[in-house]
């Protein structure tokens, strides 16, 4: 069978990275051994799932890599308490996953909820109604690769956070400004800021 194919499970076709039967009742398994407090399992549990979790966490901070250890060990340890939970109806990975996903969005919030009033100069920057940069396909294209890494890195915080919140977990301005009591305008000027620094520093790379 070629690489990508879908594969038949039991007389149906299952595409390609759609869990199994079999791998969702091993997670299943998994999940009540370390609800019953088997410590090898939950030490099978760490060990499987921190490469990934690790990876998802740290390019969503960028370039807060600082704080990547704490936000790990945050997600273990919610996913550990609430693993009665877990109803097997996706893999484990995923289930851990959309964990880690509410644990960065709540970073996002509370990060975009302390900034300043713009002053009027970057309000200025924010109405330049030049080509803006197709920064939403271009991260969707290169999201794991090292140049947009790099440029996110030499963003403010306050940059890198909003255009990771909008891009890479797709969530619009007015979602944005419904959970940091922020305005939508103040939003759509901050990625506006944030957008033309990102593509002046692309440019230059």
């Amino acid at each position: 069978m070629a690489l990508g194919e879908p594969r038949k499970v039991q007389n149906e076709v299952v595409a390609p990275g759609t869990p199994t039967p079999e791998r969702i009742d091993g997670d299943r398994r998994l999940a009540e051994a370390i609800i019953g407090k088997d410590r090898k399992a939950a030490a099978e549990f760490v060990t499987r799932y921190s490469d990934p979790l690790y990876g998802y966490v740290a390019s969503r901070l960028t370039p807060r890599t600082d704080l990547v250890d704490d936000l790990v060990q945050d997600v273990f340890v919610a996913a550990l308490e609430g693993l009665d939970r877990y109803a097997s109806q996706s893999s484990l990975q995923a289930w851990l996953m959309g964990i880690a996903r509410h644990k960065v969005e709540d970073y996002y919030r509370a990060r975009l909820r302390q900034l300043d009033s713009l002053t009027e100069a970057e309000e200025d920057l924010a109405d330049d109604t030049s080509a803006p940069l197709q920064l939403d396909r271009r991260l969707d294209r290169r999201r794991l690769q090292r140049k947009t890494l790099v440029v996110l890195r030499q963003l403010p915080e306050q940059h890198s956070v909003v255009l990771l919140w909008r891009y890479w977990e797709r969530r619009s301005a007015r979602e944005m400004a419904s959970q940091t009591g922020k305005t939508e305008k103040a939003i759509e000027r901050l990625l506006a800021r944030a957008r033309a620094r990102f593509k002046k520093l692309w440019e230059a790379e």
